[in-house]
């Protein structure tokens, strides 16, 4: 870390107290941690999307716990939740809600589809149709939906985590971009390592089989959270950091080894969720290793490899992972 950000390290206590956040998000870590062994960067990458107030797909091989993570941090902050199983036959009406006609009142009246909650969580967002997945597009960017000319407000917090499975292809649909760049983060799950999968059978052996998710309590209210966003959105960032932010992003544009590059929004998500990070480690400025945490959840679906590198075998995060190592780190 250069003489700059060593500077602003020593004051930054001085100009912003972040003590509750950051005991709040030690206290989520804590709850989740009570079934959830390992996978400690997909959890702090949920949190920060929280404090960020971003939508997150989160795609890996089933039995890894993707929903009961999710489950769980919904469980840590004191709001309404809901769980959307998406199918082939599911419709549109049957997330975004439906008119139904009063015979007292002899009127049609709105009838809210189970997305009108605060954490909704959509389980294998990848089988639903094209029709279904583009009902999602309003609500997931200007937090209404519109029905028959009436706009509907979602109530704040409002958050959707999906989950997706990689493998399987038959019966799903592949996401539309326009809906992919709507995700603040693409979580990639993977295994645990041999320690942690030992780790997770003793723990499931010691509660006699079960995950025991009544155990997980609330630790966090929507007023701290509204609390908590307004300070992330005050996190110091340097202009130097923000050109090396829009240097990275405009790189995507023009490489050779991607077909498409990344949009405006993907620089706007390293910023929020980079400020986010921040927050997390009680700082109130961000540094290059701030962003560099979410370079890749930030832009791997909102890039697409050229015909070639797919068929080598290369992957998203590999050319980002070139493009950040060829872009100077702000001195």
């Amino acid at each position: 870390m250069d003489t700059n950000f060593e500077h602003l390290e020593e004051n930054f206590h001085s100009r912003m107290d972040l003590t509750a956040l950051h005991e709040s998000v030690t206290a989520i870590k804590a709850e989740i941690g009570k079934i959830i062994i390992g996978q400690h960067k997909f959890v702090d990458l949920l949190i920060a999307a929280v404090l960020a107030d971003g939508h997150v797909l989160i795609e890996g091989v089933p039995g890894i716990a993707k929903t009961l993570t999710a489950k769980l941090l919904a469980r840590t902050i004191s709001t309404d939740f809901n769980r959307i199983q998406f199918t082939p036959d599911l419709m549109p009406s049957d997330v975004l809600g439906t008119s139904v006609y009063n015979f007292k009142t002899s009127e049609f009246e709105f009838k809210q589809g189970p997305i009108f909650s605060n954490l909704v969580l959509i389980d294998e967002i990848n089988r639903a149709p094209a029709k279904t997945q583009a009902a999602l597009f309003e609500v997931m960017e200007e937090r209404q939906i519109t029905i028959e000319g009436h706009e509907y407000k979602m109530t704040p917090p409002f958050l959707v985590l999906a989950t997706q499975n990689p493998i399987e292809q038959e019966g799903t649909y592949r996401l539309p971009e326009a809906q992919l760049d709507r995700f603040l983060f693409k979580i990639e799950v993977t295994y645990p390592s041999l320690e942690e999968e030992v780790q997770i059978i003793e723990g499931f052996h010691s509660r006699k089989n079960s995950h025991s998710i009544g155990d997980v309590q609330a630790v966090l209210d929507t007023e701290a959270l509204a609390m908590y966003r307004k300070q992330v959105r005050n996190i110091h960032v340097e202009k130097k950091l923000m050109e090396y932010i829009a240097k990275m992003v405009h790189t995507t544009r023009n490489h050779q080894d991607l077909y498409l590059g990344a949009s405006p929004r993907a620089s706007l998500a390293i910023l929020m969720t980079a400020k986010a990070f921040a927050a997390m480690q009680g700082r109130d400025f961000v540094t290059p290793e701030d962003i560099a945490e979410v370079v890749k959840p930030t832009m791997r679906h909102r890039v697409l490899l050229s015909p070639e590198k797919e068929m080598e075998g290369r992957t998203a995060d590999d050319v980002l992972e070139l493009i950040v190592s060829q872009i100077e780190v702000p001195r």
